[in-house]
This record gives structure tokens, C-alpha cells and sequence, in this order.
């Protein structure tokens, strides 16, 4: 009875985690596609994905390592993580498959027209946005506790 128990509540916890996560993965991809919308005009699916998986990962910065770690230090690292996943999914979705979803070609300091230093400049301020609604979100969802902010 009480291996039953043990079990009853791992699977719990992972069906908890899988729900949990999927929800901000949707939230966080129609947040970026929104953004887009706004600012382009369009999206793709793409976007959508990788805006969900950005958020994901960004938010939960604060939730695996501690909550110390200083907003602005956050938002660094949060920069570095979107640039890298914006030329991963720039890479498959634009050179192989050729759907020409995105081109920085024309902007200067770009890397095969995947990445570019002036939409990294960008993803400084969206990763601050990312981090907030995670966080806002896992407390209003999910009964997380909302920490005050460290901004250096």
C-alpha cells in the first residue's frame, strides 16, 4: 500500500508538471506571437514554438537556480539563451526547409541572417517581459510563491 502511495504521487507530480508546463508553453508562444503580430504584421508556427520554448526556459531561470539571482543577470543570460534557440530554429526553419520565416541579412553584425546583434539588443527587453509573466503566471496558475525582484 504505501509503494502504491509513492507511485500515486510521482505520477501525480508528473502529470502536474507536464500540465504546468505545457501551459506556459502555450501562454509564452501566443505572447511572442502577439508580439509579432504587432510589430511585423505576421507570425508563423515556428514563433509560435519557439516563443514557448524561449518562455519556458527563461522563466523558470528563477525557479531552478535561486531566486537571488539578480534581475538584470537574469535578463543576460535570458538574451543569450533566445539568441541561441532563435538560430537553432532560424537554421532548420529558414536554411534547411527553406520557408524564409525570417532574414537579418541586410542588418549589420548578423550570422547567416539567422541572429543579429540588434535583435539581441531586443530579446534583453522581451526576456524581462518572459520573466515576469512566468512568473505572475505560476503564482496566479499554480500556487507558486511570487518573489520580490533583485535588480543587481
Amino acid at each position: 500500500m504505501n509503494n502504491e502511495s509513492k507511485a500515486s504521487k510521482i505520477i501525480r507530480f508528473i502529470l502536474y508538471s507536464i500540465l504546468k508546463y505545457f501551459v506556459l508553453f502555450i501562454v509564452d508562444g501566443s505572447v511572442y506571437v502577439f508580439i509579432e503580430l504587432a510589430f511585423r504584421g505576421r507570425s508563423h508556427i515556428s514563433m509560435f514554438i519557439l516563443g514557448g520554448l524561449s518562455g519556458v526556459i527563461v522563466g523558470g531561470l528563477n525557479n531552478w537556480y535561486t531566486w537571488d539571482m539578480p534581475l538584470i543577470k537574469q535578463m543576460l543570460i535570458s538574451t543569450c539563451i533566445i539568441t541561441c534557440l532563435e538560430y537553432i530554429t532560424g537554421y532548420i526553419v529558414n536554411i534547411r526547409m527553406k520557408l524564409n520565416v525570417w532574414d537579418y541579412s541586410n542588418i549589420p553584425f548578423n550570422l547567416d541572417g539567422q541572429i543579429c546583434l540588434l535583435f539581441s539588443f531586443f530579446w534583453i527587453f522581451i526576456s524581462l517581459i518572459a520573466i515576469i509573466l512566468d512568473d505572475l503566471l505560476r503564482y496566479v496558475l499554480f500556487d507558486e510563491p511570487y518573489h520580490k525582484y533583485r535588480i543587481v
